[in-house]
């Protein structure tokens, strides 16, 4: 069915929202984690996680959801925890998804770039789970093996650190289509919402065992924009006036933008390989930021269709349903759209967890995606491994905690985020505690580290580190202390240059022509062979490992 008979869908699921929780008062709180099931009414819960695609973590809570109406993600905000300091491990599609499906940093993984994820036999804490006895049912994006991509986003990545300056992506625009009746504007993930409700409906019902959901969904992810060109990218903000209307533009904060000469030099590179460098009237800003917080709500709409399900089964009262997504979106902040950085708007993940003897609170920790797995494990009574680079969640989510479980080790005061991919040039890295967010780069010396205090400065606009140099030099060796990053840094350029050379070779006589019509090739003709040297150039570098 398409998109334009499906207003009664949705506005059932708001309906839904109104009356959702009569069942929770009867519903007596116990212990998860009790693994002396010796009844059937005392069983392991089931699972449903949704993840999409790009969402802000900071549109969950105030004030940024001030913008936009989000009944579903603020049902679960009043009827279980949210996690007001929740981050991706790497703010890029597979990598992320890669540390969440597997527990471990990016760095442990190796997972570089949107095409370099986990070995697809890698166990997973879904594989566990069914190990285990739940049944597992997925749908809808996995990507954690290996992430879209074009030719053109693996040359970018292999060659971020040439020196040279090319335009990558599409410019980003708003756009607007449909009328106020049309509702499934993204019919890819409706098609995979409709798959997970219906079989929450027909076949969760009536399993005799637990079960764990999984819905991946791709928005509020930027459209592909077919206008850049044979590689293109997506830098379309798309949505219809259905959604639109739930955004009030009135309250779209313009973000302020540095002038480029006080821009940092990844910034720089950053801002200008996504063809963000440009003059942007304030009113393409406003319509960009209102499109992605309408496409945002629509993806509120398809958690909805879950909870409904889940609500209309009676299976609501014995499951856990948890709302993150893979990282966030830009949306002009910072003049950039996209992710691959380590601001808020990029790397602050939502994450609500919502269930039984879940606790209604706000939890100012922080945590990251590489938590979930062993959140997982908690949550089904698995032992978990002691090699993981994440920590349950569950002691800081649960009424009622059970005993001691012996494999639980203490979440610690920070988390870490690393980025290796295309459009930034040079490998980043985030240790994000307390009040402060440090971000370290390649070997720690040639490019100049980032120092934030966020309770002062939440919009990122002013870096201390060298106003307070004893606090940078203290954060970083804690950074070093978790990952040798200049080493993991040379690491990835020896794979990048590997990389590229044994594509290069694999062209022979077509290289030059290939080079010379990737998503860069308006800046690129203007002058191929002085790009081609310096490539050259950069082939014959050493790499210091």
């Amino acid at each position: 069915m398409d998109g334009k008979g499906r207003n009664h869908v949705t506005s059932a699921s708001h309906l839904v929202a109104l009356i959702l929780f009569a069942f929770w008062g009867a519903v007596k709180a116990r212990a998860l984690l009790n693994e002396d099931y010796t009844c059937s009414s005392c069983g392991k819960p089931n699972i449903v996680m949704v993840m999409c695609d790009s969402l802000d973590g900071r549109l969950t809570f105030h004030p940024k959801n001030e913008t936009v109406d989000l009944p579903f993600v603020n049902l679960m905000r009043k009827h279980g925890s949210l996690f007001l300091n929740a981050y991706t491990n790497s703010p890029i599609c597979c990598p992320s998804r890669a540390a969440m499906w597997s527990g471990l940093f990016t760095h442990i993984t190796e997972s570089w770039n949107n095409f370099k994820g986990l070995d697809p036999n890698h166990t997973t804490w879904m594989d566990l789970m069914e190990k285990h006895g739940y049944y597992a049912q997925k749908y809808g994006k996995l990507d954690y093996t290996s992430g879209h991509h074009s030719l053109s986003n693996r040359v970018e990545a292999w060659t971020r650190s040439v020196d040279f300056l090319l335009q990558q992506e599409g410019r980003p625009v708003a756009e607007l289509v449909g009328n106020k009746s049309y509702v499934r504007v993204m019919q890819k993930d409706w098609k995979a919402t409709d798959d997970a409700a219906a079989w929450l409906r027909n076949k969760a019902t009536n399993l005799t065992q637990p079960f764990v959901l999984y819905l991946g969904l791709n928005l509020p992810h930027p459209y592909p924009s077919p206008s850049s060109g044979e590689n293109y990218g997506a830098s379309t903000f798309r949505t219809s006036p259905y959604w639109l209307q739930r955004v009030r533009y009135e309250a779209i904060k313009i973000p302020k933008w540095l002038p480029f000469s006080e821009m940092h030099s990844v910034d720089y590179y950053s801002s200008y390989t996504k063809n963000c460098t440009e003059k942007f009237t304030e009113k393409e800003i406003r319509d960009i930021r209102a499109h992605y917080y309408a496409m945002c709500a629509e993806t509120d709409a398809m958690l909805g269709e879950i909870i409904s399900a889940l609500n209309d089964t009676g299976l609501l009262r014995r499951t856990l349903v948890v709302f993150t997504a893979d990282h966030g979106e830009l949306a002009m902040e910072h003049r950039q759209f996209y992710k691959m950085s380590m601001y808020e708007a990029s790397s602050h993940v939502p994450l609500l967890i919502m269930g039984p003897n879940i606790k209604l609170q706000f939890v100012p920790n922080v945590v990251s995606l590489v938590d979930i797995y062993p959140t997982m494990l908690d949550v089904a009574g698995i032992p978990i491994p002691k090699n993981l680079s994440g920590y349950s969640l569950m002691p800081l989510v649960l009424k009622q905690a059970e005993d001691k479980v012996p494999t639980r080790k203490q979440h610690p005061t920070w988390i870490l985020s690393e980025f290796h991919g295309c459009n930034v040039n040079s490998s980043t890295y985030m240790l994000r505690t307390d009040k402060w967010k440090y971000i370290a780069y390649s070997d720690g010396r040639s490019v100049s580290p980032q120092l934030f205090d966020l309770s002062a400065d939440p919009d990122e606009l002013t870096n201390i580190a060298t106003k307070f140099p004893e606090i940078t030099q203290y954060l970083n060796k804690k950074l070093y202390s978790i990952v040798d990053y200049p080493k993991v840094s040379a690491s990835v350029e020896q794979y990048n240059k590997q990389e590229f050379i044994n594509w290069k070779q694999s062209l022979g006589q077509n290289y030059s022509d290939t080079l010379a019509n990737l998503r860069w090739h308006q800046n690129w003709k203007k002058d191929p062979k002085k790009y081609e040297d310096a490539i050259d150039r950069w082939i014959k570098e050493k790499t210091n490992l």
